[in-house]
């Protein structure tokens, strides 16, 4: 096994192991534990040293099925996918230690087919950052979409209804996407990123260029509930099993954020983004902090953890286009910075909130009463995980929002830095009232009967090993900049 084809394991490990999940899991929980965690540990471990690999000797180019480029498919492993091959396994893999014990407690008796979509969805996301081709790109995106889309429905209650609205703008999006795909094919022959990149240099495509342009992106806008196109993403989220919205959460809008950077700079151009569309530039700025202080200020109405994270990840999403749409380099090592940390961060909260639901049964606010003194291993991991998000250092969020923050002070986006300013500190009142519900108890109730409700320990060591990794990172952003994140800004910066 060579590091040139080592990225296809990485990526054939889980799909191959769904089979394996829905074979052989009816039989057992324990075997779906050891075949979903072996896999993905041996995946992180491979996109580790593919990541190694990229870093010594650049970019890999890998064809499928010896059809070379631009005729057949080819998978692209550089700088930035690379990366975001190595961030989709290691969460998946923390992630599915905790969702074992909560897809057993929610979803009884169907876990080997919750785990088979499960797998397929983490095949179809590592998909997404590998391949080349801008049609092969919508097959992964509907692979994914459509697993996420069964997941869901498995919750209980209104979860059906959330992943039908999910499935009605997200075929809306996925139209977007292929009609954009479809004028380009139009104009220039080919699918393949690279080829359409080096034919559109030459070429006046005019309108039908800029057309293809807003359909891809506004169709990956939906896909990543990009304001105001996000209302199916706070249902969706909330309403899914718990062990679903651990692997849904942290990733599927980061991964759709990567592959707008990718289509961004792949297919197109920084001088076609940023010059020749300096007015929708700065719409799309304006409309990032629009969409920070409303999802911002809905977060603020709500009475659940786990929706209100929900409304969070919106902000986050604004955080992340704003800043590469500030068309400066300082706005773009921050927003592929804080797709890194914004993936872990919410990993981590979400991890909480797992082993909350776990002991609790809920997580609305009115039972999270004195949890401080219940679960103090897991309120201490989530407290990291609330710092990380309000952006206080050392933890991972502060650094991110700082070349966010320097970026658009930069750039002259002032309503940009606003926002970031308002939505830094509505999490901090946002957390804060959560410590301190947690702390305290309601009048007149008794503490003597106060029993410590400790998660199990495959749900407390993802979540500690979260909470320690956005401390690490923090302390060592600068290494994390200089060493890697550099290497991923796009040619034109």
């Amino acid at each position: 096994m060579t590091v040139p084809n080592l990225h296809i394991y990485v990526l054939a490990a889980p799909l191959l192991t769904a089979f394996f999940v829905n074979l052989f899991g009816r039989r057992s929980n324990t075997v779906i534990a050891i075949l979903t965690i072996g896999s993905l540990t041996f995946s992180s471990l491979a996109s580790l040293v593919v990541m190694s690999g990229i870093l010594k000797h650049g970019q890999i180019n890998y064809v499928v099925g010896n059809w070379q480029a631009p005729y057949g498919i080819e998978l692209v492993v550089d700088h930035l996918s690379a990366l975001m091959l190595v961030l989709i396994s290691v969460v998946a893999l923390l992630a599915s230690m905790s969702a074992l014990k909560s897809v057993s407690q929610e979803v009884p008796g169907r876990e080997h087919q919750l785990f088979t979509l499960y797998l397929i969805l983490i095949a179809g996301l590592m998909g997404l950052v590998l391949t080349g081709d801008t049609f092969n790109l919508y097959v992964m995106l509907e692979i994914t979409s459509i697993t996420a889309y069964g997941l869901i429905a498995m919750g209980k209650g209104r979860a059906p209804l959330a992943s039908f609205n999910y499935v009605i703008m997200g075929s809306v999006g996925a139209c977007f996407y292929l009609l954009g795909v479809g004028y380009l094919y139009l104009m220039t022959g080919s699918l393949n990123m690279a080829d359409i990149y080096q034919i559109l240099q030459t070429m006046d495509g005019g309108a039908a260029v800029a057309t293809a342009f807003a359909f891809i992106l506004i169709g990956l806008w939906i896909k990543m509930a990009f304001f105001p196109l996000h209302g199916w993403l706070p249902n969706a989220y909330s309403l899914a099993p718990t062990g679903v919205a651990l692997i849904a959460a942290p990733l599927m809008t980061k991964v759709t954020i990567y592959l707008m950077v990718r289509v961004m700079f792949s297919v197109f151009s920084a001088e076609y983004n940023f010059v020749q569309h300096q007015l929708a530039q700065n719409i799309i700025v304006w409309t990032a902090a629009v969409g920070i202080i409303c999802a911002s200020a809905m977060a603020l109405a709500q009475r659940d953890l786990k929706r209100m994270l929900s409304y969070i990840i919106v902000a986050e999403v604004g955080y992340m286009v704003g800043g590469i749409w500030l068309a400066n380099e300082t706005g773009m090592t921050g927003a592929i910075l804080h797709i890194v940390n914004d993936a872990l961060m919410t990993l981590c909260l979400f991890l909480a909130v797992a082993a909350i639901i776990y002991r609790l049964g809920s997580c609305e606010f009115d039972q999270l009463q004195g949890i401080y003194r219940k679960m103090p291993i897991t309120m201490a991991a989530f407290t990291v995980g609330a710092f990380s998000m309000i952006g206080i250092p050392p933890t991972a969020g502060f650094f991110s929002k700082w070349y966010l923050l320097l970026g658009g002070i930069e750039a002259g986006q002032w309503g940009y830095v606003v926002a970031l300013l308002f939505s830094s500190l509505v999490n901090a009142i946002l957390f804060f009232r959560i410590i301190e519900i947690g702390f305290f108890h309601r009048d007149g109730e008794p503490h003597s009967h106060e029993e410590a409700a400790k998660a199990p320990l495959s749900m407390q060591i993802p979540l500690m090993v979260s909470a320690a990794t956005l401390i690490i990172i923090g302390l060592s952003s600068g290494s994390l900049v200089d060493a890697i994140i550099k290497l991923t800004i796009p040619i034109g910066f």
